[in-house]
């Protein structure tokens, strides 16, 4: 293995990796096959130039990239379009009824509760905990100088510290690993589209490949009913509350109502399971960007040393990263993890003048949204500067957290995490592409490096 140097890269290599969208219809046996491959094939390519593409043979669905219409879908008549049956099938077995998956009033009260839990005051008292993680990866990082290492495996490690201690600060009877493997084993299998979901099949008939991974899950629900009983019995003994403390204290201001052990657990799960992988696939996709564009590396490093020195960053240094957060964004724009979102259509509607009936699945293509060609100029180039201040962009236009009352309830703490690790690392390293070794975006729930992102470091 050998660092690409920038005589090396021809005009081919001058986009960073993308995925190969349809150019012709599928099929449902195409369909299935492209499903269990990579999610995001199934996307037309005409996709990030339409704004709405329908398909009225079979299962009734409407892929939407038009700004105004998600807005419809998002915000204004959210009620009407709830999340759609396969997103809750595959989720289900794993986080329960959280606010993830809840609808209707159901999810407005634990929405309600659990709002505080993310304030900008209690994501900045859990900062230590980010910043104690990045000195963990510059160290792991620090001894792979001079070779190549993989930096997905790396900030998934990361990432896994920081959601394991602000969730579970004490660690007590909590298996890191044990939970680390259940939730893998629970992505690799049971979240790859079935037949029976491509064909429409009702919720309730039996998905084999679900049934699988029924073990693992039930032990760490187990694990976490267990901390959570234990949590109980200690009360307050935490000088910081972590993410469990302010969820057992949470209570619903207009009801009263708190949450049971089980609503507890489910919602932890949610934060362990979306809040590690999420950021985790940003800060890959990031190190890969600033590996495949020397030149905006250097900028950002030249931006992280002038504000760090030889410090680890902290989350008072966060609103002085302004082009860090740029890369962030970019790398959000064009590798979001959740990628490809479904709704349910409730009630008949219309979207870009076509017709919507009750029970229409309506697609959100988040991927080709970002790629969409009359929403971004030259959209697959890695370019951080759309994001510099003052940047036009319709919010609807740009949706790695979704938007309107559903949008990710944890959204500042991993845009505060991300920045705080990425600054640090790029202070201290020097990122290169390994020939031959490029990661493939793939679909499976999130938008993951296929084979990792190998990169070569050196000490900066």
């Amino acid at each position: 293995m050998h660092p690409i140097s920038a005589a090396d890269t021809d005009r081919d290599q001058s986009l960073p990796v993308r995925v190969p969208l349809a150019t012709q219809p599928l099929g449902i046996l195409g369909t299935l096959r492209a499903g269990r491959r990579n999610v995001l094939e199934l996307i037309p390519e005409i996709a990030t130039h339409a704004p709405i593409i329908t398909n009225t043979a079979g299962k009734r669905w409407h892929m939407v990239t038009d700004p105004d219409a998600l807005r419809r879908v998002l915000r204004d008549r959210v009620e009407d379009y709830p999340k759609s049956d396969v997103t809750k099938l595959m989720l289900a077995p794993a986080i329960g009824q959280s606010l993830f998956i809840a609808e209707g009033q159901e999810w407005l009260w634990q929405r309600r509760t659990a709002a505080p839990v993310f304030s900008h005051r209690n994501v900045a008292n859990l900062a230590p905990v980010m910043t104690a993680a990045a000195d963990r990866a510059s160290a792991r990082f620090a001894a792979a100088a001079g070779r190549a290492a993989d930096a997905f495996d790396e900030m998934v490690t990361a990432t896994f510290e920081v959601i394991s201690d602000v969730t579970l600060s004490g660690g007590e009877t909590f298996d890191r690993d044990a939970v680390h493997k259940a939730i893998d084993a629970y992505m690799a299998q049971t979240a790859k589209i079935s037949l029976l979901d491509v064909i429409g099949a009702p919720p309730w008939v039996p998905r084999p490949s679900r049934l699988l991974s029924g073990p693992g899950l039930r032990d760490m629900k187990k694990m976490a009913d267990t901390t959570i009983d234990r949590r109980r019995s200690e009360k307050g003994s935490n000088p910081i509350p972590d993410l469990l403390d302010l969820l057992m204290a949470g209570e619903d201001p207009k009801s009263g109502r708190k949450m049971t052990t089980e609503e507890i657990r489910d919602n932890l799960l949610t934060f362990i399971v979306a809040g590690h992988e999420t950021t985790a696939l940003t800060l890959s996709w990031a190190l890969y960007l600033c590996a495949f564009d020397p030149t905006v590396q250097d900028r950002a490093r030249a931006e992280a040393q002038s504000v760090l020195g030889t410090r680890t960053a902290t989350a008072d240094d966060v609103p002085r990263l302004p082009f860090i957060r740029q890369v962030i964004d970019e790398t959000l724009r064009l590798y979001p993890p959740a990628a490809f979102l479904s709704r349910t259509a409730q009630k008949p509607d219309e979207l870009c003048g076509r017709d919507v009936r009750r029970g229409d699945t309506v697609i959100l293509p988040i991927y080709a949204l970002h790629r969409h060609k009359k929403l971004w100029s030259d959209p697959d180039r890695f370019d951080p500067g759309r994001f510099a201040p003052g940047h036009q962009t319709d919010r609807f236009a740009f949706l790695p957290f979704g938007d309107g009352p559903r949008i990710c309830i944890g959204a500042n703490f991993a845009i505060q995490e991300a920045v705080i690790i990425l600054s640090t690392l790029l202070a201290r390293f020097r990122f290169a592409r390994i020939a031959g070794k490029d990661p493939k975006p793939v679909m499976i729930l999130t938008l993951r490096p296929e084979g990792g992102v190998w990169l070569s470091i050196t000490q900066a």
